[in-house]
């Protein structure tokens, strides 16, 4: 009884150690993202100034184009990766003087903002969307 009580406490301080460490390393990444540049703003400040910059230029099919790719990301991170690919997408945007979103703009915004191992679903998610990726494949590169 007693060996079975001490292996349960040894494996639920391991499961836990493992689970703050995993937390931990989550709030670094955050932690590092908030620090200021060189040009005192921070990855997180650039993407807000991007963001409130370009809102007015997006329409309401913009929105849902980006809504719909965002869609296979896990409920838990979607939120945080539209707002990632939003300020990708108004960095485009502002560096080719848009005057209004295009799809084309939301497509290279998204690619460019997506790691690259996750490239092959967001080639799923182009295609049932019916976007032709071939013409964006400069930019999974």
């Amino acid at each position: 009884m007693m060996d079975w009580f001490m292996n349960g406490i040894v494996l639920w301080g391991f499961i836990m150690v493992t689970l703050m460490a995993i937390g931990g390393f989550f709030m670094f990444r955050k932690f590092l993202k908030k620090l200021p540049k060189a040009d005192g703003k921070s990855m997180m400040d650039w993407e807000d100034e991007y963001i409130d910059r370009t809102r007015h230029l997006w329409t309401e099919e913009t929105l849902e184009l980006l809504n719909a790719l965002v869609l296979p990301v896990p409920a838990a991170f979607r939120d945080v990766a539209r707002r990632k690919i939003a300020g990708k997408i108004g960095e485009f945007a502002l560096k080719e003087r848009a005057r209004v979103m295009t799809p084309e703009l939301v497509v290279k915004g998204y690619i460019s903002a997506t790691p690259k191992r996750d490239h092959k679903f967001l080639k799923k998610a182009l295609k049932e969307q019916s976007i032709d990726w071939t013409e964006y494949a400069p930019y999974f590169n």
